[in-house]
């Protein structure tokens, strides 16, 4: 049985997987989530679930990161757990399984398209609790803004907390996420004692964004582009010295950028040279390349991104706790 087999390599690789979380993973059958091959699956790698209207690539993640989520969650029978994002409902239907009848797992989704094909997929799973999926906005009303959770996890990326939920954390409970920009995250353990936020550092992981959108733009889009070459920035400026007027023209690249109309003209693999060459965003680069050129190449060497897959039988690598799981 394939996840069986895959169990056994993830725990070879030193992935942990407790008696709990192996029962639930081998219960859900991830066939029932996506209608694509799982092969790269089988093989400890994402699998997409959906490809939104405008071009996005929504994943099931990689089994060594369902399972190291799944033990950062400390999840017991009973528990109450949100999720903010839904990946396509296969996390949550393992949640489902590991809380039992006396728990519940809440999803806020907010991309519709997203939220529709979770809502049909897990219509088809024999939940174990309650399991309910939400637009953000319903977390507006007094019934749901007053709930209260032990865990929430975060499936995409973010750079803070979301104000809505924040106030959701009991004391004692923790938010689970990826933290930081599309290049540089942390997977933390943001834990709520009292008014006050204490992080545990649990390893760099590289998620898609929590907003669809950021997966839709196009490769120029100038927000987006700002966002990685501050985050490539960021990580270059720890590592090697920059002159301190060359950071001031890196950041006011990343101005420029940001400060773009946001209807500029779309660019894909179908887009001319020539209206390649006549984007704004082209020519702003163009006009910086004096300075720019010889650092991009460093940048680009910080936006390469390899995925760890210690699970897959071609690779069996020691595993020391950095986890990656790309959306393309």
């Amino acid at each position: 049985m394939p996840m069986s087999e895959l169990i056994q390599r993830l725990e070879a690789a030193g992935v942990p997987l407790d008696d709990l979380t192996k029962f639930a993973m081998e219960d859900v059958d991830p066939a029932n989530f996506t209608d694509f091959d799982l092969d790269p699956f089988w093989d400890d790698r994402p699998v997409p679930f959906l490809f939104t209207g405008f071009g996005a690539t929504r994943t099931i993640s990689a089994p060594h990161m369902i399972a190291t989520l799944l033990h950062n969650l400390e999840i017991i029978e009973g528990q109450d757990i949100m999720l903010i994002g839904s990946k396509g409902g296969y996390l949550a239907a393992i949640i489902d399984r590991m809380v039992g009848k006396d728990g519940s797992v809440t999803i806020i989704e907010p991309h519709e398209e997203v939220r529709e094909y979770t809502e049909e997929r897990l219509s088809i799973h024999q939940s174990s609790g309650m399991i309910r999926v939400l637009r953000p906005h319903d977390m507006e009303s007094s019934d749901e803004s007053s709930r209260s959770f032990g865990r929430i996890l975060i499936t995409g990326s973010v750079r803070e907390i979301p104000e809505t939920i924040e106030h959701m954390v009991v004391d004692g409970g923790f938010v689970l996420g990826p933290f930081g920009g599309p290049v540089h995250q942390r997977l933390l353990k943001r834990e709520r004692q009292g008014d006050m936020w204490f992080d545990t550092d649990l390893g760099g992981v590289v998620f898609g964004p929590m907003d669809v959108g950021e997966s839709e733009s196009g490769p120029l889009d100038p927000n987006s582009l700002a966002n990685h070459i501050e985050d490539a920035f960021d990580l270059v400026g720890g590592l090697v010295e920059i002159e301190e007027d060359t950071s001031e023209r890196v950041r006011a690249l990343i101005r420029a950028l940001r400060e773009m109309p946001t209807d500029l003209p779309f660019i894909d693999e179908e887009s001319t040279e020539e209206e390649i060459m006549e984007h704004p965003v082209v020519d702003l680069l163009m006009s910086e390349i004096d300075w720019l050129g010889p650092l991009w190449p460093i940048f680009s060497e910080f936006l390469s991104i390899d995925i760890a897959s210690p699970g897959s039988e071609e690779e069996m690598p020691d595993f020391i706790g950095g986890h990656e799981d790309l959306v393309p």
